[in-house]
C-alpha cells in the first residue's frame, strides 16, 4: 500500500491543495484512496465534507481519516492508496513518525525566498532520517502557485538543483483550483476539455510517482526461485544391532604400545614434610599420625 505524504514546515505553501488533488486522482483511477489529515486545522477533512454532496464524484469515494502527528496509526482496512496532509511546523520526532509510514514525500514550494529557505531547512532534516537517506522514502519538490508570466519556474529549478532536491513539476496559479476546492472537487473531477492545460502540468508529477506507487517487476529472463524440498531424515539404527556393511571390512585391532617409564618418574619427587613433622623430628617426638592413632 503506497503512502504519499505532503510535507512543508511553512504554512500556506499549498500542501492541502496538492494532497486533495492527489487523493482525487487516485479515486478517479479506481483506487480505494484515503486522505489522512494530520493537520490539526482539518482543512482536508473540510474539503471531504464538501465533496460528499457532489454528484460529479458519485462512485469515486475518498476515505477520510484524522490522525495525530504524534501517533500516526495504521490506515483502515480496504484502503490501497494513502495521501497524508501534514501541518506546518512539522519537525523532529513528529516528522520522523510521518516519514516512517511514507514511501514518497512531496515538498510544495512557493516562489518567495522565505518559502525556499523554509523548504531547504525541511529538506535538510528529511535527508538526515534513515528512510530518506537509504532511498526507501523518496523526496521531491513541486512548485506551487507560480505565475506563468514570470521566471519563477526557472528560479525554483535552479534553487532545487543547488541543494540536490529533485524538482518534478510546477502547478501554476489559476482560478480553477480555487473554484474546485470550494466545492470539494479537484481538476480531475472536471471535464478535461475545460482544464486540459492545467492537467498537463500534473503529468511529470505522476511519472515521478509511478515507480513508487507500483511494485517493481522482476527483470525479464530472471529465473523464478525454486522451492527447496527437504526430505525426511532416515531413522537412526541401534549401534548394538546395526549390521556392518558388507563392502566395508571390520577394522583391524590396533597393536598394543608399551611405554617404559623410569622408576624415578613413577616414584615422583620426595614428599615435602609439613611444619608439624619437621618440629616432631627436631624434638624427637613420634610422627603425628602415630600420636593420633595412639590417642584413639
Amino acid at each position: 500500500m503506497p503512502v504519499v505524504a505532503v510535507v512543508n514546515r511553512k504554512g500556506g505553501s499549498g500542501k492541502t491543495t496538492l494532497a486533495t488533488h492527489l487523493a482525487a486522482w487516485f479515486a478517479n483511477g479506481g483506487h480505494a484512496a484515503m486522505l489522512g489529515d494530520v493537520d490539526f486545522q482539518g482543512s482536508a477533512q473540510a474539503w471531504l465534507r464538501r465533496r460528499a454532496g457532489q454528484e460529479a464524484v458519485r462512485g469515486k469515494p475518498i476515505v477520510g481519516w484524522s490522525a495525530d502527528p504524534r501517533n500516526v496509526l495504521r490506515p483502515p482496512a480496504g484502503v490501497t492508496h494513502v495521501v497524508l496532509d501534514t501541518p506546518g511546523g512539522l519537525r523532529g520526532l513528529d516528522l520522523a513518525k510521518v516519514v516512517m509510514t511514507a514511501d514518497a514525500i512531496l515538498l510544495p514550494v512557493c516562489h518567495s525566498v522565505f518559502d525556499r529557505d523554509s523548504a531547504a531547512d525541511c529538506y535538510a532534516e528529511l535527508k538526515a532520517l534513515p528512510r530518506v537517506a537509504s532511498g526507501r522514502c523518496k523526496v521531491a519538490a513541486v512548485g506551487m502557485r507560480l505565475d506563468a508570466r514570470t521566471r519563477a519556474d526557472d528560479v525554483l529549478r535552479q534553487w532545487a538543483d543547488g541543494i540536490g532536491l529533485p524538482f518534478i513539476g510546477v502547478i501554476r496559479e489559476t482560478q480553477g483550483y480555487v473554484r474546485c476546492v470550494e466545492q470539494g472537487l479537484s481538476l480531475f473531477d472536471m471535464p478535461p476539455s475545460k482544464v486540459q492545460s492545467d492537467l498537463d502540468q500534473w503529468k511529470p508529477i505522476f511519472e515521478w510517482l509511478e515507480p513508487v506507487l507500483k511494485p517493481v517487476p522482476a527483470p525479464a529472463g530472471a529465473a523464478a526461485p525454486v522451492p527447496r524440498v527437504m526430505s525426511a531424515p532416515a531413522p537412526m539404527a541401534d549401534p548394538a544391532t546395526a549390521p556392518v556393511p558388507a563392502s566395508r571390512p571390520p577394522p583391524a585391532p590396533r597393536p598394543a604400545v608399551v611405554v617404559q617409564v623410569p622408576a624415578d618418574v613413577l616414584e615422583g619427587p620426595p614428599r615435602r614434610e609439613g611444619l608439624a613433622s619437621r618440629l616432631g623430628s627436631w624434638l624427637g617426638l613420634p610422627p603425628l599420625r602415630r600420636l593420633r592413632h595412639r590417642n584413639l
